[in-house]
């Protein structure tokens, strides 16, 4: 697939500047200045972030009125419970409160919905369940700001409720007590794209400052609060960052048994946002998506190693199953697509009653990857059907539902993921209507774009430049790792590995010669040969092998040269 390579527009006076000014080489002034981080403060807290450089959390709403019910609640022994989400952010933000709670002298109770069962956020059947009880006090984590319905019974059966939730509100708040949410239109803290759990980390700050506490009470508990912030893929920008980049420290050092032993069985060779996204995150979230979710807090809330160590094997296993659960759903959308002739299609939308609803999402979005087009996944069970969607930047996929919403029992998501519920009859129609709106949405202009940080040298690049990029960690979703092109590169070796799964190649200019791996690239080996001039794009890496490091292309594209 033809892909659009974008070159960032560089200031190089402005490189030059800060380049002198904070003593750092000019590849890595070259990133800060395309991400427009140019002021001198914000170039520090970016480069070298502390515990001073948190906002005050009672600049977010209603934190006085949470606190002070937490702290009367602490006072008078009342019988508080967390109800939470099954994902990372949610099993992370129940850890957090529940430990810092507890530290506090009190047995907080949870409850966590089932994927499967009962589906996303507050219901009613529980909220009748926790007020018989006897439980005076509920806070939401990660949940609860579409939750009106539900907050409204429990006032009426005398439950009060603290709302904390960074996702989006609907025109009305839900009636709670107090609703914590950086999304709120009348939010005045200076950051709205805190996870669930950084909104967690705000609050236990806030509290900590009320009860007069030292700052520890609450910075310790950073390693989780990093764990579900990179994990819930928000913008590792600004006090997210900070999150990450300090909580990486404490994951490292972790006094968390269940997180420790998770770690250990991961193999790890460093800790990094990769560790977490890969290593970590798979494994908690499959707990939720195989119907096992308490598994996952009951391990960040263990302090007994056995027992740590037994939910760490439960863990790996149900994520073994996610894996043979998706391999096969993936198989048969892949068939279905071949069968149905989907390939041209604007949209694929796919139903079976075989799939798994826990799993379909993360299908949805390796058929996106696949074909680079926005996708709908749709399991049946008798005549009901649950979905989720994968879209491609450029088209707002919420909005397409918004347009064939007629179809459709319920729905909820952002531009690039969706999930939605509807009756089998109607999915003909649904498919129908959403070819339609993508396009007249135009969608096959769209094609993917590749942002090139700069275009380089081979001779104008060393070892230490590429560690001294290791600053900018840690990456992720609002602080991608940089791309660099390089053109006119002579292939001397090309050949695939993993069974033609990847590309290995060797790449000369004149007497400079570097290595270029291509993951999931093999299927374009044939279209090149030893000989061949190449223009590259992709990331500079560290290649260590037998002790000795060199330079390393790991490939997002390749191209010849012109």
């Amino acid at each position: 697939m033809n892909k659009k390579w974008e070159y960032a527009n560089a200031n190089d006076e402005k490189i030059k500047e800060i380049s002198e000014k904070f003593k750092i080489n000019e590849l890595l002034a070259t990133i800060l200045v395309n991400r427009n981080i140019i002021n001198d403060d914000e170039i520090k807290i970016f480069l070298n972030p502390t515990r001073n450089d948190f906002y005050n959390p009672y600049s977010l709403p209603d934190m006085e009125i949470a606190v002070e019910r937490i702290i009367k609640a602490i006072n008078n022994k009342e019988k508080i419970i967390i109800y939470g989400d099954y994902d990372v952010d949610g099993i992370t933000s129940i850890t957090v409160l529940k430990k810092f709670l507890d530290a506090r002298g009190m047995n907080v109770g949870y409850y966590i919905p089932n994927r499967l069962e009962e589906g996303y956020g507050l219901n009613k059947e529980r909220i009748q369940k926790i007020v018989e009880e006897k439980y005076t006090l509920m806070i939401t984590v990660d949940c609860g700001i579409s939750g009106l319905e539900e907050v409204k019974l429990g006032n009426s059966l005398g439950l009060e409720t603290i709302v904390t939730d960074h996702h989006e509100p609907l025109d009305e708040l839900p009636d709670a007590l107090a609703v914590i949410d950086p999304k709120i239109k009348t939010n005045k803290y200076p950051f709205n794209q805190l996870a669930g759990v950084g909104v967690v980390f705000k609050l236990i700050q806030a509290l900590s400052i009320k009860l007069g506490l030292d700052e520890k009470e609450y910075l310790k508990y950073l390693d989780i609060v990093c764990v579900g912030t990179i994990s819930d893929i928000v913008p590792l920008v600004d006090e997210n960052r900070i999150i990450a980049k300090l909580g990486l420290k404490l994951v490292e050092v972790t006094k968390n048994i269940g997180l420790k032993t998770l770690l250990k069985s991961v193999g790890y060779k460093s800790i990094d946002s990769n560790t977490i996204s890969f290593g970590i995150a798979p494994r908690v979230n499959a707990c939720g998506r195989m119907g096992y979710e308490t598994e996952a807090l009951r391990l960040f809330l263990t302090d007994d190693v056995k027992e740590a160590e037994d939910l760490t094997e439960k863990l790996n296993q149900y994520n073994k199953d996610r894996q043979e659960t998706e391999k096969e759903i993936v198989k048969q959308a892949l068939e279905k697509i071949e069968k149905e002739e989907l390939k041209d299609s604007a949209v694929i939308v796919l139903g079976d009653e075989r799939w798994h609803h826990g799993v379909i999402g993360i299908v949805a979005s390796k058929i996106t990857d696949m074909y680079f087009k926005p996708s709908i996944l749709v399991c049946y069970d008798g005549e009901e059907g649950r979905g989720s969607g994968r879209s491609i930047p450029g088209f707002d996929l919420h909005n397409a539902l918004c347009k064939s919403s007629e179809y459709l029992e319920k729905y909820g998501g952002h531009e690039m993921a969706v999930g939605l519920s509807l009756k089998r009859s109607n999915f003909d129609k649904f498919k129908e209507e959403m070819q339609k709106v993508a396009k007249e949405a135009n969608i096959e202009e769209i094609i993917p774009v590749i942002v090139i940080d700069k275009l380089v040298s081979l001779k104008n690049i060393n070892i230490k430049m590429i560690k001294d990029l290791k600053m900018l960690e840690p990456f992720g979703e609002g602080n991608k790792t940089p791309l660099f092109a390089c053109k006119n590169l002579k292939i001397d070796s090309i050949r695939t590995l993993t069974e033609g799964k990847h590309l290995k190649l060797s790449l000369r200019d004149e007497n400079i010669v570097i290595n270029a791996i291509g993951f999931n690239m093999g299927h374009i080996a044939d279209d090149y040969t030893i000989g061949d001039k190449v223009d590259i794009v992709g990331a500079l890496e560290i290649n260590t092998y037998n002790g000795e490091d060199s330079i390393q292309f790991n490939l997002k594209d390749i191209m010849k040269s012109l």
